[in-house]
Parts: structure tokens; sequence; C-alpha cells
């Protein structure tokens, strides 16, 4: 069992016979986004999503998250099927369970560092969110920089809040999608190897959306999109 009683047999995330479709013009039928998408990670597991752009990877991981509502199939985390909750559970499930980190960055450009990263533990009723948050900050290397703005800080320094927010309320599941995309090559390697320390330490379930196949290899299984669909995957050493 691990640390919050949960059995290892059950993947932290299983899907199976997920489907995206979404109308197009009228009488030209749906425009199949995703299709018969089968796939589970197990706790502690990193997994690489690649595929082009269009593919259907960032889909995908919206679907994962809760986000959005496919035509078809189920996602469940820790063993609860997110299509079978309401809004309000899902956004609950996701407070509990799953971290996010995006390409964006999506910190909230009114709050300071530190509020960003206090702001989903006030939400989860973390009576101790912002010594946890100054905790985290200090992590990543901002213990200095707690009170400024986004708009203050670099990108790099933009993505390591979203790291400390992200790992911060201890999420089973942390979901990446092109983390290092808005950033410069030197810079998206720092964010990326203090990503995977911080995985490894908190011992989170990664899977991770990207283009890029040296970052892909870095988790430890790549599963490849195509139109929709996935077409293979592959172990790496991770």
């Amino acid at each position: 069992m691990d640390r919050s009683g949960i059995e290892f047999s059950i993947p932290v995330i299983e899907v199976d016979r997920l489907a995206k479709r979404v109308p197009v013009a009228e009488g030209q039928g749906e425009l199949h986004i995703l299709e018969d998408v089968c796939f589970s990670v197990d706790a502690g597991e990193s997994v690489a999503i690649v595929g082009a752009s269009g593919s259907g990877k960032s889909t995908l991981l919206g679907l994962l998250a809760g986000l959005d509502v496919p035509a078809g199939g189920t996602v469940k985390i820790q063993g609860r099927d997110l299509f079978q909750l309401d809004e309000d559970e899902r956004a609950a499930l996701r407070g509990e369970s799953v971290g996010f980190v995006f390409q964006s960055f999506q910190l909230l450009p009114a709050l300071t560092a530190l509020e960003n990263v206090m702001l989903p533990l006030e939400l989860a009723g973390n009576s101790d969110a912002r010594a946890v948050a100054v905790r985290w900050l200090e992590r990543v290397g901002l213990g200095g920089r707690l009170r400024h703005y986004p708009k203050h800080l670099s990108g790099g320094e933009q993505q390591r809040v979203a790291l400390a927010r992200a790992f911060a309320p201890d999420p089973r599941l942390l979901l990446a999608d092109e983390p290092t995309g808005n950033l410069d090559a030197e810079t998206g390697r720092a964010v990326i190897e203090l990503m995977f320390s911080l995985n490894r330490e908190a011992g989170t379930t990664l899977i991770l959306v990207t283009h890029d196949e040296h970052l892909a290899a870095r988790c430890g299984r790549v599963l490849r999109m195509q139109s929709g669909r996935l077409t293979e995957a592959v172990a790496t050493a991770g």
C-alpha cells in the first residue's frame, strides 16, 4: 500500500476506449480528435505522450484531468470514474490528486508568487498553506521572490512558481503540457531537471505531453499519438 493506503495494484490512471469528437460544418458530420484510446499508468511511473501538432495529445491531457468531457470511453483516477462525477466533484478530485504544469505557466497575474502557490492549498482547506507555499518556493530557488508578481518574473522563474504550485498540494498525479515550450533551451533544461528531481523526491506519477523526443526519453515509457489514436508504447531507459 502507498502513503494514502491505496493498493499499488490499482493504477493511478486508467483510460478505456476514450473518444473525442466535435461537429464540423452543418451536414458534414464530426471531426474525430481522439478515437479508441486505451492505456493505464501505475503509481510512480513517468510516461511521455508524443506526437505531431494536431495529433490529439493536448486534448487527451485535458480529458485525463477532467477539464473536458469525452464523446465516449472512461478515465479513472485511483479507481474513480471522472465522468460519473459532476463538475464540482471532478474539481474536488483534481484538487486532491492532480497537479498541473502548463506551457503558458497559467499564473494569476494579480497574485504574487507566494499567493499563486498558496491558492490551491487554501482551496483544499490546508490550514498551513503559507508555510507550505514558502517551503516549496524555497525548494525551487525562489525564496527571495515570494512577493513578486508574475510580470516581474522571468519565464523560467514563472515556470518554477508553477512547479511549486503543482507539487505543494502533494498530488498523486502530475500532468505537464509542453512545460518548456515557452522557454529558451538553457532555461528549459534547468526547469526539466528540476521537475524530474521534484518528481523523484515526491514519488509522483508523471504524464508529460511533449513534441521533444529527448525530453520524452527521460520518462520510463513513451506513448505515441497519430491522428487521434495511440500507435505504440515504447519503454525507455528513463
